[in-house]
């Protein structure tokens, strides 16, 4: 009988690389003494993101949550690191840099919400809440890591409209699993009943959270005055999101657009260009 080869684990660099390639792409520009906390931060977010999608009741979700409220509860207890790939790490990027607990636990209960939600948000700012308790919460410990600060406003800006592009572009995905980010406001102004199928009334809709992003991402550069250099590479995604914002543009707001869909080709040289040139 032939014995099975199992295939190898990814790295926690290579998980990310395909599951989050954009944000790892940019914590390439960072310092190499910082990319390994970085990279447990990103393995975190993904680790807690992934959890409504892999389970198929609400109460598994919250025990695979819940272990990750004990992990942290642990770390900051100073007991030692559960065995897990992205646990470990973890632990030595909150020890090494004095991570503050709030944004990671604003991370776990805000994603416990949404695995309880049965309906679209309510408004965009309710939508915003979320994103800024995930994607904001996160760039704000990435620039801890790089900087010792949170980034204030301009963080909380950035990561609202990474997340709000990141939802546009993921639209097919979460209608093709019965759920919508759409929130009810939006939804309604733009007479959209069917939120899973292109139509004039869902690109209306796309579009008004296209604006939102970029209205966030006006007004952190605007505060770009406010951040440390340090932080430039976690903010770089900043760049990206215009881009993709521009491809929803041109596609006259269809998330289903091809182009918007794939990775762009193009994000590892405006990447370099802005840490080149200090901008995000």
């Amino acid at each position: 009988m032939e014995s099975q080869v199992q295939p190898a684990a990814l790295s926690l660099p290579q998980l990310l690389q395909r599951h989050d390639r954009d944000r790892f792409l940019a914590s390439l520009y960072a310092p190499a003494r910082h990319r390994p906390a970085l990279w447990a931060l990103l393995g975190f977010s993904y680790e807690i993101a992934r959890v409504r999608e892999i389970v198929t009741q609400p109460i598994m979700g919250q025990i695979r949550l819940q272990w990750w409220r004990d992990a942290i509860d642990e770390i900051y207890t100073g007991k030692p690191a559960r065995r897990h790939e992205v646990a470990e790490p973890l632990a030595e990027a909150i020890r090494r840099h004095g991570l503050a607990r709030a944004p990671l636990d604003a991370m776990i209960d805000a994603r416990e919400r949404d695995l309880l939600a049965e309906h679209p948000p309510a408004t965009l700012a309710d939508l915003e809440s979320f994103l800024a308790d995930t994607s904001s919460a996160l760039l704000q410990a990435e620039i801890a890591v790089l900087a010792g600060v949170d980034g204030g406003p301009a963080a909380r800006r950035i990561g609202i409209a990474w997340g709000l592009t990141g939802l546009i572009r993921a639209l097919p995905f979460h209608a093709a699993a019965g759920r919508s980010y759409i929130p009810d406001d939006i939804a309604g102004a733009a007479g959209l009943a069917e939120r899973d199928a292109p139509s004039p009334s869902l690109a209306a809709a796309v579009q008004r959270l296209g604006a939102a992003a970029r209205g966030h991402l006006s007004a952190a550069r605007d505060l770009r005055r406010e951040l440390p250099a340090r932080a430039l590479p976690a903010l770089l995604i900043a760049r990206l999101a215009r881009r993709y914002l521009d491809l929803l543009d041109l596609a006259g707001g269809d998330p289903y657009a091809p182009a918007l869909q794939r990775p762009d080709p193009l994000a590892a040289w405006r990447l370099g260009w802005g840490r080149l040139i200090g901008r995000y």
